[in-house]
């Protein structure tokens, strides 16, 4: 096997992007609901989305930071203390996609993409009424991370809530080909996870 090395001292911010986003794939996607003060929903897709505890259950996403200018996402919660992360199945992956552009503080996203926001009942920030799950947290932790002038606020969120269809489930289980969960590549590609194999454990 003839390898290329790269040492990443030696990139540029858009070569270590491309290399690090085209390698570690699929990656989920969160795509995380909050509410201005003003009252202004906003949702948008991260695929720096994974989960990194169960009980209680935590997930991370994490927000580009340029030229100290942070995301909507990120300003609410900070306000707030809550958002919710729901996940995208494909036949939400085109208004996944619309919610993905840069928006003005003032632009509601749920409208822009024709979803239905709603207050799920445990914390004050939408969910997609359309996605299968959605996860109702509250924000407990911050870290920085990188480099100027890019840099990533990671934004660790405690699950208070899952909300969850029905056709997902078995007890608490959570089927895999119903859910039909959406995955980022690099660039514009995406995966499904439609095709699935076991291995038992050793």
């Amino acid at each position: 096997m003839a390898r290329t090395t790269f040492l990443v001292d030696d990139l540029n911010p858009t070569e270590r992007y491309k290399l690090t986003t085209g390698l570690i794939i699929p990656r989920p996607i969160g795509w995380i609901g909050s509410k201005s003060s003003d009252g202004v929903n906003n949702l948008a897709p991260y695929s720096f989305f994974n989960a990194v505890a169960s009980n209680p259950p935590v997930l991370i996403f994490s927000t580009g930071v340029i030229d100290n200018q942070v995301k909507d996402s990120l300003a609410n919660i900070r306000e707030s203390g809550v958002f919710t992360a729901n996940l995208v199945d494909h036949q939400l992956s085109v208004a996944m996609n619309k919610t993905a552009e840069n928006l003005s503080p003032e632009v509601d996203e749920f409208t822009i993409a024709g979803l239905t926001a709603k207050l799920f009942g445990s914390v004050d920030a939408p969910g997609v009424i359309e996605a299968k799950a959605v996860l109702e947290c509250r924000a407990i932790r911050e870290v920085l991370l990188g480099e100027e002038p890019t840099r990533h606020v990671v934004t660790f969120g405690e699950v208070i809530a899952f909300h969850i269809d029905e056709k997902v489930l078995d007890g608490t289980k959570v089927n895999a080909q119903e859910l039909d969960a959406l995955g980022r590549l690099s660039g514009s590609e995406y995966a499904t996870t439609r095709d699935h194999f076991n291995l038992d454990r050793p």
